[in-house]
């Protein structure tokens, strides 16, 4: 009977000690599945608080403008008309000297014709005046050689007369460095720079010395700030643009958005802060290719409505600079 009640408290203490060791696996087991759980919800919630963060930088109001030269600030059409007639007329010249001596009048090229041509880069748009195509052989040569004497001709030109601003540009420029262009509530962004206004840029598929030479030709030599009217060689609006470049100061130009993005790191914005005002179809592909908050077109240039509006990437078309200035004001 001893015996017995011996084995049962044997096989009774067995089980309770079975049973912890059950119940520490058991604890083991769960508390890295629950700690593992809890991991997970912290990415997922980190994750989900910056893509929410992310999107809301995205919808916020614009620190930068970046503008076409010609046909968007400068009326410079007529001087590159003549400048590209001149250099065609010795090109066809100096290579036809059998044939009748053309003028730069009886040139066989038609205004559309340049117009047309304004949105490749110098170089390809005269190669292609010239009649080659892009799989010539000499495309690429003539083409350097033709922009090169273009550049060196047409940039000694430039002058507020020859590549004026368009009526209400020099002062949309003014108001938009100072801050006196304000969104549709009224208000600007306290943070988007010097005097509450926002930073300018230019960008042409011409070289990079003639943006210079217009934009100092035509920019009013009087700050956005009145203080600085003592000093206007320094602190002419032309001082305040934080980023000027041409065709040849950037990787690749328009339609590629590379200009867009060296504008953007110079003055200091994401592509996602900065719109891209231009008139041709390749302003709107290099916006789109730098991935920049929108595209406005321009209709006073070398492109008219159907064209413009058949282009993928303008979110909106401007008939003038006053349309121009609430187009802006959106996006602030």
């Amino acid at each position: 009977m001893v015996a017995a009640n011996h084995n049962i408290c044997c096989i009774i203490l067995s089980c309770i000690l079975l049973s912890a060791s059950l119940a520490q696996a058991f604890m083991t087991i769960a508390l890295p599945r629950a700690s593992t759980n809890r991991h997970h919800h912290a990415v997922t919630s980190a994750a989900a608080a910056a893509k929410k963060s992310s999107s809301e930088a995205a919808n916020g109001g614009i620190s930068g403008v970046i503008f076409d030269i010609d046909g968007t600030l400068a009326d410079s059409w007529n001087l590159g008309y003549q400048a590209t007639l001149t250099v065609l007329t010795d090109y066809h010249n100096t290579n036809n000297q059998d044939n009748t001596p053309l003028t730069p009048t009886s040139y066989p090229l038609t205004s559309e014709e340049y117009h047309y041509g304004c949105r490749y880069t110098t170089p390809e748009r005269l190669a292609r005046h010239v009649g080659l195509d892009p799989d010539h052989p000499s495309f690429q040569e003539v083409g350097d050689t033709l922009g090169r004497q273009f550049d060196d001709y047409y940039v000694k030109l430039v002058d507020d007369k020859t590549a004026g601003f368009y009526d209400g540009i020099a002062d949309l420029l003014i108001q938009l460095h100072s801050g006196d262009v304000r969104n549709e509530n009224g208000s600007n962004d306290e943070n988007n720079g010097e005097n509450n206004g926002i930073k300018i840029g230019a960008l042409t598929n011409a070289c990079v010395e003639y943006a210079h030479a217009v934009l100092k030709a035509n920019c009013p030599n009087h700050s956005s700030n009145n203080n600085d009217k003592d000093n206007n060689t320094t602190n002419g609006i032309y001082h305040r643009f934080s980023s000027i470049h041409g065709a040849n100061s950037v990787p690749r130009p328009k339609p590629f958005g590379d200009g867009i993005l060296q504008c953007c790191s110079e003055m200091g914005l994401h592509p996602s802060e900065v719109i891209y005002v231009g008139d041709a179809p390749t302003d709107a592909k290099a916006a789109m290719d730098a991935k920049c908050r929108a595209a406005i077109g321009v209709l006073w240039g070398s492109n008219d409505e159907e064209c413009l509006s058949k282009e993928e990437g303008f979110e909106v078309l401007c008939r003038d600079a006053s349309d121009l200035k609430h187009a802006i004001r959106k996006y602030l």
